[in-house]
């Protein structure tokens, strides 16, 4: 090795205090020190190389650590969205298992998991998702477009007659055929011969017009709409409805007793409590001496689920189940409650909501964009809850309109979830504000 502290001494006693000389004397020596560095290889300080095994840690956790941050930006934009607060949750719960993360950062990262947790949504955020609820294309609606004849309805007691430009009765429609269209005497619809179905004359394919009738050409009908079955087995009568009004005909409070064994089926059963709508003809002779024989049940509301037999013990769960839920201070008092959805998405879950609470549900295809046909939706409902969710934006404005127009109640559910709808119908029942918000409502709790 190069002995290099004899040329050492001779610069630095050569060397003056100006700044020439000094710069000379470093010169020398570092060019000395550079002769002297001659270790082996083995010896010489190598840069540190990074292993390909941490490099793709590395590459990892980087990953991890950028999509926390995405999923936190979109939560910001959101704020209390469960979507967000759950893809938050996920990405912040892998990055804690990155090597090193947990033990450095656990606290700070247990204190952002609490505070995704508790993100709530801001009244911007509820109307920002109304509103993007709303702007959604629209989705295609499955239309029929067979072509049928025209034809006339005139009401009857029980279904419907249709007849021609002739006045001929062409087809005799059932009431199941009748009451979800809402059908009433001067409807002009499309039909076509149903050779297919034996419990069917005819298939009514769309409500198309509307034409006023001479009273002559039709025997008037009356109705009563949601009367109540009381009494026991074997003793039921209608006097009332569900609003409490008497059951009048001609002036006149009348009972109306019920054979229940008459109208037992598979999907229908008459019971203590059901709901029912009567009708009669206004110039029927039986009505002034026995007004029984002249009122017919028209159409049975299903305010319950068929009863099974079957799998006794685990109905039985369920029925527990449902009674430990918290269940909100109302009683609809069998009042129609319209659900407007579309395309019957979510529906049963939606219906045992209503039926909970004693009220009649009645499913609105929010999809449907004819006003007329929405409103013949809505006109005789008590209550209607809008699904922004699954709601046209063109329907969505109508079923407002209507449900204004025709006294209904009215609230709306930002989402298809349990808890949002029950407090809508709350609110609705209540006479709340319709659109929760970021606002302070008090929901009463059953006792």
């Amino acid at each position: 090795m190069f002995d290099y502290r004899n040329n050492l001494k001779r610069i630095l006693m050569k060397t003056d205090g100006d700044d020439k000389s000094l710069k000379n004397s470093l010169v020398a020596i570092k060019t000395i020190i550079n002769m002297a560095d001659d270790k082996p290889d083995n010896f010489k300080s190598k840069p540190n190389k990074i292993k390909p095994k941490n490099i793709a840690q590395q590459n990892h956790a980087n990953k991890e650590v950028r999509n926390l941050i995405l999923q936190l930006a979109n939560l910001i934009e959101n704020p209390g969205d469960k979507n967000a607060k759950n893809a938050s949750l996920s990405a912040l719960h892998k990055l804690t298992f990155e090597p090193g993360v947990g033990k450095n950062y656990g606290n700070a990262l247990g204190k952002l998991d609490q505070a995704i947790q508790k993100s709530t949504p801001t009244s911007e955020a509820v109307n920002k998702k109304i509103f993007e609820d709303a702007m959604k294309p629209k989705e295609k609606i499955k239309r029929d477009y067979r072509k049928g004849q025209r034809y006339t309805v005139i009401r009857l007691v029980s279904g419907a007659d249709l007849i021609n430009d002739n006045g001929d009765t062409v087809y005799t429609v059932k009431e199941s055929q009748v009451h979800p269209l809402n059908l009433k005497t001067g409807d002009i619809v499309e039909a076509l011969e149903d050779k297919a179905n034996p419990n069917y004359e005819a298939e009514i394919l769309r409500v198309v017009g509307f034409r006023k009738m001479r009273k002559r050409d039709y025997d008037e009908v009356e109705e009563f709409k949601y009367g109540v079955v009381q009494g026991n087995t074997g003793s039921f009568a209608i006097t009332r409805n569900i609003r409490g009004e008497k059951l009048k005909i001609r002036g006149k409070s009348v009972v109306i007793p019920v054979d229940s064994s008459y109208y037992q089926g598979e999907n229908i059963h008459i019971e203590d409590g059901s709901i029912v709508d009567l009708a009669w003809y206004s110039g029927d002779v039986r009505l002034k001496k026995n007004p029984a024989d002249a009122v017919q049940i028209r159409w049975i509301y299903q305010t319950e689920q068929p009863k099974r037999v079957q799998n006794t013990k685990k109905k039985k769960e369920k029925t527990v189940s449902n009674e430990e839920l918290t269940k909100l201070d109302m009683d609809l008092h069998y009042q129609r409650v319209g659900i407007a959805i579309g395309d019957n998405q979510n529906e049963a879950m939606l219906e045992s909501i209503v039926t909970r609470y004693n009220g009649i549900p009645i499913p609105i295809d929010a999809f449907e964009g004819k006003k007329k046909v929405i409103e013949n939706q809505i006109k005789d409902l008590d209550i209607v809850i809008l699904v922004t969710a699954f709601a046209a934006h063109d329907s969505t404005w109508n079923i407002r309109e209507f449900s204004s127009k025709y006294g209904a109640k009215f609230a709306v559910s930002s989402s298809k979830g349990y808890q949002s709808f029950e407090r809508a119908l709350y609110r609705a029942e209540n006479g709340l504000p319709a659109y929760e918000g970021n606002q302070t409502i008090k929901y009463e709790i059953q006792n």
